[in-house]
């Protein structure tokens, strides 16, 4: 781990480009991390949701590029003081966070996405950064049921045919080959 921060004079350096990661909580995002990072535990992987309450960042082949986890959203459990200073402290990186190319939303492919998703979804539009769908959990559910729910997952955030929805696995270890290209190209 590069820096555990939680406000702007805490980042790292401005240094090479980042991807950041994004979801709600319990969408499988510190196992994704893990598994795109081949450590197992890398990202805390936790049985109760909303563990990531801070932005960490992830220097990745000897600092080539890094990856940002931000805190989950949505969690109940959380009281609201703390995910109103969550979404500030997200605010304040995705607005001024120059070395940031792409912002991955991580969504479960067996749920609709919520109200959250699509909020994150429209804010990087209106700033103009490029968003990664990831649909996460693809295992959970039969390919005939994944082309359904991708369809949803376009649909309810009001994406573009051109625009990129990878399905992913961490348990399985599928569709991180498809992640890893757009990253890369992303990058």
């Amino acid at each position: 781990m590069l820096a555990t921060v939680v406000r702007r004079d805490q980042y790292p350096d401005a240094g090479p480009p980042e991807i950041a990661f994004a979801g709600r909580s319990n969408v499988g995002k510190s196992s994704l991390l893990n598994l795109l990072t081949n450590r197992k535990r890398l990202a805390k992987v936790s049985g109760s949701p909303g563990k990531t309450q801070t932005i960490n960042f992830y220097a990745i082949n000897g600092d080539a590029f890094r990856i940002v986890d931000l805190p989950g959203y949505g969690y109940a459990r959380v009281p609201k003081s703390i995910t109103e200073k969550w979404g500030a402290m997200v605010d304040s990186y995705l607005t001024g966070r120059g070395t940031l190319k792409c912002v991955c939303i991580l969504v479960d492919i067996r749920r609709e996405p919520t109200a959250r998703d699509k909020q994150l979804y429209d804010y990087l539009a209106h700033y103009g950064m490029p968003a990664l769908i990831v649909a996460t959990k693809s295992d959970k559910i039969s390919p005939g049921a994944r082309a359904k729910q991708v369809g949803l997952i376009r649909k309810t955030l009001g994406l573009a045919e051109s625009d990129k929805i990878v399905c992913v696995s961490a348990l399985k270890r599928t569709g991180v080959d498809a992640l890893t290209d757009a990253m890369e190209e992303a990058l």
